[in-house]
């Protein structure tokens, strides 16, 4: 009889424990315990971050604990540390204005190299902006489809769109993707007209923007003229303006600083297809850092990236604007 009732005790006891669980999990979710938290796209502040020696070499032996990132000046922990390979979007975006009439072979050649330096899972289009603004259709790892799509002649008198070009060419990226977006561009000139398209006006201010709300890396490419010579005109700052006509846009070096890109203004000796084929070799030995976003109050949030060893420099973009 004991052991009866023992049984029947135990099964009422059972039965009550499973009541119990089925209550709990019909009961609405304001009174359930706390549930996982996933992380999404927007939840995570994503760094693609370049290091280099005293010499501009790149350094890519780095671990994470050699980071160190600051939101507005407070350090985050780093729940996201990868130093492979990640693919790329590229637009490759080409001054064809007439004072470029002299490197439009050195260009031909110089993109190709680059094409060529692309990964598998890299994917690139191709654009160019003189009188007009072209873009090339669709993202491809085709370098003969990529090489098709090259200037073959230019315009002597088209002006250099550089800052709407900029800007199209943010415009362009698969939104749905996750790639990292990058905008190569090549020019010799400063920016000559800076009306966009619809009558939008493009400056320098507004490129950085898009780029900070796009999440996009600009990487430049200046180079002297090999046109026409410019002619000097009379006055005070004559002579100082012809030269001045010769040069890249000095915008761009800030534009490629404010968004983690790179820099670099080509000597007459120095070799275009090189620097085409070294922003590809930077752009896939960059480290991955991400940090939870701290606030997510929808405004600017500067970024600092530090690392621990002297003598190493760290590049990255230096701000986002924050979801809400």
């Amino acid at each position: 009889m004991d052991g009866i009732v023992t049984w029947s005790t135990t099964r009422r006891f059972l039965c009550a424990c499973l009541t119990l669980l089925a209550v709990a999990w019909l009961v609405p979710s304001a009174g359930r315990a706390q549930q996982p938290v996933f992380r999404s796209a927007g939840d995570t502040v994503r760094l693609f971050v370049t290091v280099t020696d005293r010499d501009g070499r790149l350094v890519t032996s780095l671990t994470q604990a050699d980071f160190e990132v600051r939101d507005n000046g407070r350090p985050q922990p780093i729940v996201i540390f990868d130093n492979r390979p990640q693919p790329i979007q590229i637009i490759v975006m080409l001054d064809v204005s007439g004072s470029m009439q002299g490197n439009l072979e050195l260009l031909r050649a110089s993109a190709t190299r680059l094409f060529t330096s692309l990964l598998p899972g890299d994917r690139a289009r191709v654009g160019t902006f003189g009188a007009d603004i072209t873009i090339s259709p669709a993202f491809t790892n085709d370098a003969a489809a990529l090489e098709a799509a090259l200037p073959t002649e230019i315009d002597p008198e088209a002006p250099t769109p550089l800052w709407r070009a900029i800007d199209r060419a943010m415009a362009e990226f698969d939104d749905a993707s996750d790639m990292r977006r990058v905008v190569l561009v090549l020019s010799d000139g400063r920016d000559g007209s800076s009306l966009g398209f619809g009558g939008r006006r493009v400056s320098q201010v507004q490129v950085i923007d898009e780029a900070r709300q796009r999440d996009v890396m600009v990487y430049a490419i200046g180079m002297r003229s090999r046109g026409t010579a410019p002619t000097m005109g009379v006055g005070p700052g004559a002579l100082s303006s012809m030269l001045a006509a010769d040069m890249p846009d000095p915008g761009l070096a800030r534009v490629a600083q404010e968004t983690g890109g790179g820099y670099v203004e080509l000597r007459p000796a120095d070799d275009l297809g090189e620097a085409f084929a070294r922003v590809a070799d930077e752009l896939h030995r960059q480290y991955l850092l991400g940090y939870d976003v701290p606030d997510r109050d929808g405004k600017v949030h500067k970024i600092d990236v530090r690392v621990a060893t002297r003598g190493l420099t760290p590049r990255a973009r230096r701000d986002y604007v924050a979801p809400r």
